[in-house]
C-alpha cells in the first residue's frame, strides 16, 4: 500500500483540509499519515473560532518519524499558516522526499482577487521557495498570478491559461495545474502543462453554489490520483468530476453552506471512477 502525509490544517468541525485529506486519499486506497500545521475549534466560517497554530510541534513530529524510518510514496501541502510554517515543511521535504516522492504543493492562500485575511503582501514570496521544491503546484487562478506577478482577470481565455502556465513552471515544478478557470458563464476547467509543454484543459459544468471544501476536495482527490499512478490529465479530470458531483449531491442541503462539501455521499462515484486502480 502506497503511504501520503498530508501537511495541511485541521478543523474540528467542519469539512475542510485534513478533515478532508484523510478519509478521500484512505477511501482511494492510501495509507494517509497527517501533519497538522493548524488546529481549529471549527473552520473559519464559523464565529469565534478557537485557533492555535502548531508549528512548534513539526520539527518533534517529523523527528520522531526519522527514527522510525517513515518512508513516504507522496508529500502533499496544503493550507500552511506563516512563512515559518513554510520553512519547516521545506525541512520536511527535504528529509522525506529524497527517495523520489511525489512533492503535491497546493498554494493556499487566495481567491477571488485577493490573499486571505492573515497573510502578509510577501507571503507569495515565501510561497514561491515550496513551489520550486514541487512536481506539482495546484493553485487557482488567484494563487497563480500572484505566484507569477500576472494581473488577475475574471474571465481567461486559453492563451491567458497558457501563459500562466508556462510562467509557473518557471517556479521549478515539473508540472503546474490552475484550476478555477472561467472562460464563460456556464463552464468551469481546470488545466495541466507540464515542462514538456504538453498542456491539457478539462471543462465541467459551472454551478453557482459556494461551499466550503471544493478546493481541498480537488486536491485531495488529485493528489491521491497521481500517487495511485494517473497522468495528470486523468487526474485533474477524475478530480474536478467528482468536486462537480459532489457540488450537485451538497446542494440541497441546508447545513452545507457552513459545514462544507457532503463528499462522504460522493465516496462510491469516486472509488467508480478510479475502477480498478486501488
Amino acid at each position: 500500500m502506497k503511504r501520503i502525509v498530508s501537511i495541511q490544517d485541521f478543523s474540528c468541525v467542519g469539512k475542510c483540509s485534513q478533515s478532508i485529506a484523510l478519509p478521500v486519499l484512505s477511501a482511494m486506497g492510501l495509507e494517509c499519515a497527517a501533519l497538522p500545521t493548524v488546529l481549529l475549534s471549527a473552520h473559519t466560517a464559523f464565529d469565534g473560532f478557537y485557533s492555535r497554530e502548531l508549528s512548534d510541534s513539526i520539527a518533534p513530529i517529523t523527528d520522531h518519524w526519522k527514527k522510525l524510518g517513515l518512508r513516504f510514496d507522496a508529500i502533499y501541502t496544503g493550507y500552511l499558516g506563516s512563512a515559518e510554517q513554510i520553512a519547516l515543511v521545506e525541512r520536511v521535504i527535504a528529509d522525506f522526499g529524497a527517495d523520489g516522492a511525489l512533492i503535491f504543493v497546493d498554494p493556499v492562500m487566495a481567491d477571488h482577487g485577493r490573499l486571505y485575511a492573515g497573510f502578509a503582501p510577501d507571503f507569495p514570496e515565501s510561497m514561491k521557495a515550496l513551489c520550486r521544491m514541487a512536481d506539482v503546484i495546484t493553485p487557482n487562478v488567484t494563487e497563480a498570478c500572484l505566484l507569477t506577478g500576472e494581473t488577475y482577470r475574471e474571465r481567461h481565455e486559453e492563451a491567458f491559461v497558457r501563459a500562466l502556465l508556462e510562467k509557473l513552471l518557471l517556479l521549478g515544478a515539473k508540472t503546474a495545474i490552475v484550476t478555477g478557470i472561467r472562460a464563460d458563464d456556464t463552464h468551469m476547467g481546470v488545466a495541466a502543462m507540464d515542462r514538456a509543454g504538453r498542456f491539457s484543459l478539462h471543462e465541467t459544468e459551472y454551478i453557482p453554489s459556494v461551499f466550503y471544501g471544493t478546493g481541498d476536495l480537488f486536491a485531495s482527490t488529485c493528489a491521491g490520483a497521481l500517487t495511485l499512478g494517473l497522468l495528470a490529465e486523468d487526474a485533474i479530470a477524475l478530480a474536478a468530476d467528482y468536486v462537480v458531483q459532489t457540488i450537485r449531491a451538497t446542494a440541497g442541503d441546508p447545513d452545507a453552506r457552513w459545514y462544507g462539501v457532503n463528499f462522504e455521499q460522493t465516496l462510491p462515484y469516486l472509488l467508480k471512477r478510479l475502477g480498478g486502480r486501488i
